[in-house]
């Protein structure tokens, strides 16, 4: 199927983890041909060295906690044609920067996928921490609305923003926080959508499943299997493949969905 992607620019957030949802979604559009800007910021979370040399949460750290050398060695490979920036989707200026030098490089913004999120360890309503929920919507909300802001202003002929969510997003007891910030966007997706359809943008939402990011552990995984009616976790390349159809010409009437791409999972 062609897709109608090639040469179009797509700018992804959240993309330092090679095993992660980002870079997955921006070695998929290098493959159709796509130019690719990769937003990220370098984390500060705790983990264990000895820990990192198989899946778990500690390896998942190490990941957000580097930069980009494994994702742009792979980018490499495939002869992408590509920008990394280190950037703060929180930060207005920073938002600005990054249109600003996507524009300069390559002339246009295309697509956008907002993927960077945060979440806190203490993330129930007896544990949660003021700051936490702050630094929680800062990114998660306002990082994506600044982002579908920017994007906007800087329209081009085309036009597709792809949000991510998460399929437990409307009940998240032990995330509370961080599920209530993947409503809103939820919430957001659909309301921009009728207020961008002007333009000929649309504007959709991907909620993963339980995804092997590099977070599940062996043990983890045997227990999310088995509240997942295909049996299976859901891997990047599942969320990836449908990120970048929402994002091409073939899903040109498809615009204020959630899609749920979970195995079944929180249906």
């Amino acid at each position: 199927m062609n897709l109608g992607l090639a040469n179009k620019i797509a700018v992804i957030t959240g993309t330092n983890n090679l095993q992660g949802i980002g870079a997955t979604t921006a070695l998929t559009f290098v493959r159709e041909d796509v130019k690719v800007v990769l937003v990220y910021k370098k984390m500060q979370f705790k983990y264990d060295e000895s820990k990192t040399t198989k899946n778990g949460i500690d390896r998942y750290h190490k990941a957000l906690n580097g930069n980009m050398e494994s994702v742009e060695e792979k980018l490499r490979s495939l002869n992408a044609d590509y920008l990394i920036l280190e950037n703060d989707i929180s930060d207005e200026q920073h938002v600005k920067e990054i249109f600003d030098c996507t524009i300069e490089r390559f002339g246009q913004v295309d697509i956008l996928v907002n993927n960077a999120a945060i979440y806190s360890d203490d993330d129930t309503i007896e544990r949660l921490i003021p700051d936490a929920v702050n630094l929680t919507f800062d990114v998660n909300v306002r990082g994506t609305l600044l982002m579908i802001r920017e994007f906007i202003k800087r329209r081009g002929d085309y036009g597709r923003i792809i949000n991510l969510s998460t399929d437990s997003a409307q009940v998240f007891a032990g995330q509370v926080t961080y599920g209530a910030s993947k409503a809103a966007i939820e919430a957001f997706t659909r309301s921009i959508a009728m207020e961008v359809g002007k333009y000929g943008i649309t504007v959709n939402c991907v909620a993963p499943g339980p995804t092997q990011t590099g977070w599940i552990d062996d043990e983890l995984e045997k227990t999310c299997q088995q509240i997942i009616p295909l049996g299976k976790l859901i891997q990047p390349q599942d969320i990836a493949d449908t990120i970048v159809f929402l994002a091409s010409e073939r899903a040109a009437m498809l615009t204020g969905q959630v899609i749920k791409v979970s195995g079944g999972h929180a249906l």
